[in-house]
């Protein structure tokens, strides 16, 4: 009998095995999805509510809580303990063994460990493993802490598997539940480090009285924005930017406290936005002397709740300029052109591939790049770079009037366009063997996926074939704007279509046939690697291939 004791130990043991490692992942993963929801409850269990099924609350802690209780009060009696440990120890293994929960190997936005996530994680830790830990202890020792109680040895033999099984199940089960006490018990900390950050970063702009801020913000096109002007002025300037997406208040402050120097003249500044009031609270850490405005689009349309709270966000970027400022707006955007009016004290300067004071005209494509004419003050200079779309057309325009309005000569600023080099995963250019791949998968919004599409049809030195599951979080107009993209895709006349996705591309679909498209050059695959398998049976020289977004980890269909 002890072979049979063995196994049904090393059942448990497994059991507890498997368990532990799929809370630890389902943690992470928790921790993860915070993070990307900017540390903020609120957003965190919005997510949590429309994924309540998928990922909440599963259908394996469910099913196995049923088996449990079916196991525990109908069948108690005519099965024994040991049968009751192999039942509930193999469904556990086989069910929560497996751990899928991410949609690809490597994440888009990997989790960092950030010295806010590693305070944030040591009392998540701590909670997660209470429930496990204390009824683990319980069921191997039978007694209970805290009261000076013991279970009965007959009772806890019979029961001990049950009071196993639940605790650790349970425990998953409330594992992104624990996110919301540790994050309340860390919020005064957090209180206190991001006012001292603040105030060593107003303190160290202070003692630099002769740096000029630069800030940019809208809806699209800030990082590409940002990352313009600071190539251009580098031609002249010691320039000190914001690298990827740091725009928010922590993320600024960490720029100026630790990579702003004496020696810099410039500081290019991102500013984003998910609610009304968030500009104010970065232009009280930075005022510019010179404001941005990209656009005023649909970008998080489900926390402003319409198109005109986004623009009347926007423009407090221009009432918080410094006076005698400049402002550097999109004269293509009504919205944005309207700013224009909220000052007189500004220097103001439009742009704009239509409209405005400078402006491009001749925009072409090839598998080098683009080039376009730009015009300011009555000259013109051609302008050559690796970066796509009418979009970047729009975004350089905006950066050579930062450029213009600090001294610079359109020739000088030709030159340094030229040098410049794609965002990564931003409409970026590169070969991958015989293709020639636009690579947009960080783009997810109505007006970065049009120009995609339209670049791709204005190529016409290969096939052209495009990759896309279609946009998401676009509150109540996704299926409308994901409708609208298909019918874009169809009118642009592709050699090959593969939508990433069944459901999420529905719409997709339906626009694609409205618009006359035909149904044999529509593919739809379950993942970006049945989709790369496809493109590798269809595919040869000379191709073009747009992958045009790649869904956010906390995405799940």
């Amino acid at each position: 009998m002890n072979w049979y004791l063995n196994i049904i130990n090393g059942l448990i043991l497994l059991f507890v095995i498997v368990m532990t490692r799929h809370t630890m992942l389902r943690g992470r993963y928790y921790l993860h999805i915070f993070q990307q929801s900017g540390y903020k409850p609120g957003e965190f269990w919005q997510w949590m509510i429309q994924h309540w099924n998928q990922r909440v609350i599963t259908p394996e802690h469910v099913l196995y809580n049923m088996i449990i209780a079916i196991l525990l009060f109908f069948l108690s009696s005519a099965i024994t303990g040991s049968t009751a440990i192999v039942i509930l120890t193999l469904f556990g293994i086989s069910w929560f063994g497996p751990f899928n929960y991410y949609r690809s190997e490597k994440a888009k936005k990997p989790l960092v460990f950030t010295p806010r996530m590693i305070r944030l994680t040591i009392p998540f830790v701590l909670f997660t493993i209470l429930l496990p830990a204390l009824t683990s202890y319980i069921a191997f020792t039978g007694n209970i802490p805290f009261i000076n109680a013991q279970i009965n040895t007959d009772i806890l033999y019979s029961a001990e598997i049950y009071i196993l099984t639940f605790g650790w199940v349970l425990g998953n089960a409330l594992v992104p539940f624990l996110i919301f006490p540790a994050a309340m018990v860390t919020k005064p900390i957090e209180n206190y480090v991001h006012r001292h950050f603040i105030k060593l970063a107003k303190q160290k702009l202070d003692r630099m009285s002769d740096l000029t801020v630069i800030a940019i913000t809208g809806s699209y096109g800030k990082t590409s924005t940002k990352f313009m002007i600071r190539d251009l002025l580098n031609e002249r300037f010691s320039v000190c930017a914001t690298p990827g997406s740091y725009n928010t208040p922590m993320g600024i402050c960490k720029v100026i406290n630790n990579d702003l120097e004496a020696h810099h003249q410039i500081l290019v500044l991102e500013m984003g936005a998910r609610y009304e009031g968030n500009i104010d609270e970065l232009c009280d850490i930075a005022e510019p002397d010179i404001a941005v405005v990209t656009n005023v689009g649909i970008a998080h349309l489900e926390t402003f709740g319409s198109q005109d709270a986004i623009a009347r966000t926007k423009s407090t970027l221009v009432k918080r300029t410094r006076q005698n400022g400049t402002a550097i707006l999109n004269a293509d955007d009504e919205r944005v052109a309207a700013m224009a009016n909220l000052r007189t004290d500004l220097t103001i300067v439009q742009t704009g591939i239509n409209n405005g004071d400078i402006r491009a005209s001749d925009i072409r494509y090839n598998q080098q790049g683009m080039q376009f004419t730009t015009t300011a003050d009555g000259t013109s200079e051609i302008f050559r770079t690796r970066l796509l779309g009418a979009h970047n057309v729009q975004n350089m325009l905006l950066a050579i009037g930062v450029a213009q309005s600090l001294g610079m000569r359109l020739p000088t600023m030709a030159m340094a366009a030229a040098r410049m080099e794609p965002v990564e995963h931003r409409l970026e250019l590169k070969q991958q063997g015989e293709l020639t791949v636009i690579d947009d998968a960080f783009n997810s919004n109505p007006v970065g996926a049009k120009n995609a599409v339209d670049i791709l049809a204005q190529f016409n030195s290969g096939r052209r074939i495009i990759i896309t599951p279609g946009m998401v979080e676009l509150g109540d107009i996704q299926e409308e704007k994901n409708r609208s993209f298909g019918r874009q895709i169809g009118e642009a006349n592709l050699d090959l279509v593969i939508l990433v996705g069944q459901k999420q591309t529905e719409p997709i679909r339906e626009g694609i046939s409205a618009a006359g498209f035909s149904p044999e050059k529509v593919k739809t695959v379950g993942s970006l690697t049945e989709a790369n398998r496809l493109l590798q049976d269809f595919a040869r020289s000379g191709d073009i291939v747009l992958y045009e977004n790649d869904l956010p980890d906390s995405f799940d269909e």
